[in-house]
């Protein structure tokens, strides 16, 4: 099979299209999927540095952490899904490759009115913030959600998804492109960040006080002001470290205010944890994207051979939601 492989740690040019072994025959829970799709996300320019490597059992060689395909086999305790069944789902690596073994309790099926490249846009970023905002964030009708760049996947997933669930939202980013461009998606307030990371008096005059719930994508650059905007007994859900990793932090505000400072990554959890996110996301979002409430927020798609170029441009930091490698 043909599959993205990063030759040696480093720049876009150390990927290549590389002819890799098959993968062996699905067994037990297993099920081996041709992948029609798959999403790129950061943690993919990470692991071509070498500064992210997948979890023991994957090869560092061959990114990936979503697709969308088609089932080829099952083994004999995936009775649920049978050959040629439509499913995306999220993995631990090796998703951008032609095949790819996955257990079946990650797969969810792909509705009818979305296709393979839309559907790739999808696990990654709605399964992250379903899980982050609602599941562990417990964000509810009528509280308010801070998205810190709001423009990426897992933004603009965010945001329908809370808009969906009657809540209020907030966004920032640094470009003020992306925040005109994510009111479609259900933004309510937009603050323009730039190089200023001093945004809760713009948050706190918009939204008398502060919010219920960050997501926050950013990292280290906006701890302290994500402690100024929230509210008693608020959410933090850290999710992404672009800022950096280390903040100070004032541990009086966070016993005044009953914080609570949540750290969530899909990635390194085990396959019994990313089932049960995975069972939820089909509950609860697949519908959506069915009836059209949500929908995938496909930026722009490469053809595989064109994984370099696809790297550049992520790393531009241009994008406005997900880039798609299709195979």
């Amino acid at each position: 099979m043909k599959a993205v492989y990063i030759r040696s740690f480093g720049g876009p040019e150390n990927l290549e299209i590389r002819d890799v072994p098959d993968p062996s025959p699905p067994v037990g829970s297993e099920v081996l999927v041709r992948v029609r799709a798959a999403g790129l996300n950061r943690a993919d320019l990470l692991q071509r540095r070498g500064l992210y490597p997948p979890p023991a059992g994957y090869s560092p060689h061959i990114p990936g952490l979503e697709f969308a395909g088609e089932i080829v086999e099952t083994g004999n305790d995936a009775s649920a899904w049978k050959a040629r069944d439509r499913v995306f789902g999220i993995s631990a690596g090796e998703a951008q490759a032609e095949l790819l073994i996955a257990d079946a309790s990650v797969l969810a099926k792909i509705p009818d009115n979305l296709s393979f490249t839309e559907a790739a846009a999808v696990p990654e970023a709605f399964v992250t913030a379903h899980d982050a905002v609602f599941t562990q964030g417990e964000l509810k009708k009528g509280e308010t959600l801070l998205v810190h760049a709001v423009g990426s996947g897992v933004g603009l997933a965010a945001l329908q998804l809370a808009k969906a669930a009657r809540a209020k939202t907030i966004g920032t980013s640094r470009t003020a492109e992306k925040l005109e461009r994510s009111k479609k998606f259900g933004l309510d307030e937009a603050i323009l960040t730039g190089e200023n990371t001093e945004f809760a008096p713009i948050l706190k005059s918009k939204n008398g006080g502060g919010v219920d719930v960050i997501l926050d994508l950013v990292g280290a650059g906006y701890f302290r002001e994500n402690l100024e905007c929230l509210l008693p007994k608020g959410r933090l859900m850290l999710v992404g470290l672009t800022s950096g990793n280390s903040a100070m932090f004032d541990l009086s505000m966070a016993l005044r205010k009953r914080l609570r400072i949540i750290g969530t990554v899909l990635r390194g959890r085990s396959v019994d944890e990313k089932a049960e996110a995975t069972r939820l996301f089909a509950e609860q979002v697949v519908p959506l994207l069915a009836n059209g409430t949500v929908v995938p927020n496909v930026d722009k798609i490469f053809p595989v051979e064109k994984v370099r170029e696809a790297h550049e441009y992520l790393e531009s930091n241009e994008s406005f939601g997900k880039i798609i490698l299709e195979f």
